[in-house]
């Protein structure tokens, strides 16, 4: 049920208007009351000249004017003298269609299609959103209101069982990826890109590093000196045996690094791009990658993992929302300052946003046009009329008034004009 809506009239303007509309009525029944006056009295003095004729002739019928004016002024808002003229209170009594054809109105001619676009496309929403994010204090409390949802958001993921559903979702997800071309496709971009090459480096640095430490070669020089015979070991040649050994590798080592065109580097390249085309064609390495895959994945440490780190982000979540923490919140306002400055850089991006707003409002006012038409007839009904037509009259009465005075002035001269048509017919 749709309560009466009522109107204030406590502004300092409205008190103003109703002053000034007051006074203009008491001056229109002045008028009214003197144009009466006259014409009784050039009446009375007519025997004593023909020219009060045609004082009387205006003043008659500029009463008469002034009545129809006012007759008319007051039956557009009320019954004159109170009196149940039919067709008069005329916005009272027409209250309802009154407000059907308002919202019809409202519905046909602002609310179509083409008026609403053309209406939308001059809003820059795009640069409206832009201005308003790159504002570091409404950022930052759009970020604290973020935030504050967050927990709350956190809480109803888990108790509707999402989380298991999204867990589950994911870990199809992956069990349905052939890692064999990812695998391949990324290690063949590797290769492109010659990125290789630093690996080897970095293992040929790695091998020598490990080669020259003191423990490596003490273990190297125990394996030798096992395999050797024994009077080989008299003479201590598995010490010399280990230094030429490590020596020579080392040296090559040296040569390789040295050198970008060795041809030990082109070989790791063959061999590279031979186990990426194996990769790629060969179904023995396809299953045992998606063997490791999901045997990876059957693994409850995994599951745990994914707890602890639902859980410690659920805390940090909590913490950042009660204020103990400030990290996320400020990230946040970051981000969202800097999502404000780039969006006000690209105008292509703001194009579409704005292309997206006018698309949705358009659809948005064409489903809902009729309802607004709905609610607007039924608040016009609802109206308070008589409080309604107190605020019109404060606002156009007026105006209004003066069709009074106008009424008196354009009345009494044509009745002028016609006694005096009369008076011409007579003397001829």
């Amino acid at each position: 049920m749709i309560l009466p809506t009522t109107f204030s009239f406590d502004a300092p303007t409205d008190a103003a208007r109703a002053a000034e509309l007051r006074r203009v009525k008491a001056l229109a029944t002045l008028v009214l009351a003197g144009t009466l006056a006259v014409f009784v009295t050039a009446k009375l003095l007519l025997p004593i000249h023909p020219v009060f004729g045609f004082v009387a002739a205006f003043a008659e019928a500029a009463t008469i004017g002034g009545l129809a004016d006012w007759y008319a002024v007051v039956a557009l808002f009320k019954r004159p003298l109170g009196l149940p003229i039919p067709h008069t209170a005329i916005i009272q009594g027409n209250q309802d269609r009154i407000a059907e054809k308002l919202g019809e109105f409202i519905e046909v001619h602002f609310l179509e299609p083409g008026p609403v676009e053309a209406k939308l496309r001059q809003i820059d929403f795009g640069s409206f959103i832009a201005d308003w994010l790159r504002d570091r204090k409404r950022s930052a409390d759009l970020a604290r209101f973020a935030l504050r949802l967050l927990p709350e958001a956190v809480s109803a993921t888990e108790t509707s069982g999402l989380m298991n559903f999204i867990s589950r979702r994911i870990t199809s997800q992956l069990q349905g990826i052939d890692l064999a071309p990812l695998v391949a496709g990324t290690l063949r971009a590797f290769v492109a890109e010659g990125r290789h090459r630093g690996l080897l480096d970095d293992l040929l640095r790695g091998v020598h590093d490990t080669l020259t430490k003191a423990e490596t070669m003490a273990m190297i020089r125990e394996k030798v000196r096992a395999e050797l015979p024994t009077l080989l070991k008299l003479y201590r040649a598995d010490k010399f045996l280990v230094n030429k050994i490590v020596a020579s590798i080392t040296t090559f080592f040296e040569e390789v690094r040295n050198d970008p065109n060795h041809p030990f580097r082109g070989e790791f390249d063959r061999m590279v791009l031979s186990f990426v085309d194996r990769l790629s064609n060969d179904k023995s390495y396809a299953n045992r990658i998606d063997g490791l895959k999901r045997d990876l994945l059957a693994r409850p440490e995994l599951g745990e993992l994914a707890k602890t780190i639902w859980a410690n982000a659920r805390s940090f979540i909590e913490r950042s929302a009660s204020g103990e923490s400030q990290v996320l919140q400020q990230h946040l306002t970051g981000m969202f300052v800097k999502a404000g400055e780039a969006l006000a850089a690209d105008s292509e991006l703001r194009g579409e946003i704005n292309e997206g707003f006018v698309t949705v409002l358009r659809s948005f006012v064409a489903d809902q046009k009729s309802g607004v038409s709905t609610f607007i007839a039924d608040q016009v009904k609802a109206w308070d009329m008589g409080q309604l037509i107190s605020l019109i009259e404060i606002n156009v009465g007026r105006d209004l008034q003066y069709i009074r005075f106008n009424g008196s002035l354009i009345g009494g001269l044509a009745g002028l004009a016609l006694y005096t048509g009369e008076f011409l017919l007579r003397l001829l």
